[in-house]
């Protein structure tokens, strides 16, 4: 008798289990909804405050840019720094950031002309290559701007990412960001859907039960076996 052996692709099984985490999420948590924000700008400026500090601190900031009529290339551009700094205040590192978006907006007003519609036509990975030249974006910001502000095909990583999918056994322990985006991007469907929400959710998970003293027993993906 002939038998008839079936070996099933690790990369499929890798997707599969990828998006059991993300449907289970999802129907857990529901849709996301990230990033919250009025304009491509805003998020931009949304994911230089956020570095460090909670999300409702930097609500806090982004309303005092929008009361003062400075939520803008130009507004950010003439405001002066000491004024700038005490309305990004609630986001914490408040001088450092005020550099951060001041090295943003000279960037992409020279190589732009301060034209976000210009800046989105750019293939996303020079763009990248671009943005992590300038002060104070790293590649989570960097990556951030791309996919919600500019809707490119880019997976974010952050901590959260990091500590559920170790903790889950399906990245070795000390996985650089790099392979951490590459493993997303290789097994997942280049869907920015996808992307955002997926990301979204694992930061949900992370601020609600994948902490750094972990609250297991409720968690959702208590029952995910990384190795089935």
């Amino acid at each position: 008798m002939q038998l008839s052996i079936q070996i099933m692709d690790p990369k499929i099984k890798t997707r599969d289990k990828l998006l059991e985490i993300f449907n289970v999420l999802l129907k857990e948590f529901g849709p996301r909804h990230w990033w919250p924000a009025k304009t491509r700008f805003e998020v931009i400026v949304g994911a230089i405050l956020t570095q460090n500090t909670a999300w409702k601190n930097v609500e806090k900031a982004i309303s005092n840019l929008r009361s003062e009529g400075i939520l803008s290339f130009k507004g950010i551009r003439d405001t002066d720094e000491k004024e700038l700094a005490a309305l990004i205040r609630p986001s914490g590192y408040f001088n450092q950031k005020t550099k951060k978006l001041k090295s943003f907006i000279k960037f992409a007003t020279d190589v732009y002309g301060g034209s976000l519609s210009k800046m989105i036509k750019e293939d996303h990975w020079l763009l990248r290559e671009k943005l992590l030249g300038v002060y104070g974006i790293g590649k989570e910001t960097a990556d951030s701007i791309l996919l919600y502000a500019f809707d490119k095909p880019v997976f974010v990583v952050d901590i959260y990412t990091y500590r559920i999918l170790s903790r889950h056994k399906l990245i070795p322990g000390e996985s650089s960001y790099d392979y951490i985006q590459d493993f997303f991007m290789k097994n997942l469907p280049s869907d920015i859907y996808l992307y955002k929400e997926y990301h979204a959710l694992l930061v949900y998970l992370g601020n609600k039960f994948c902490r750094a003293k972990p609250v297991c027993e409720p968690c959702p993906l208590r029952h995910i076996n990384s190795k089935s």
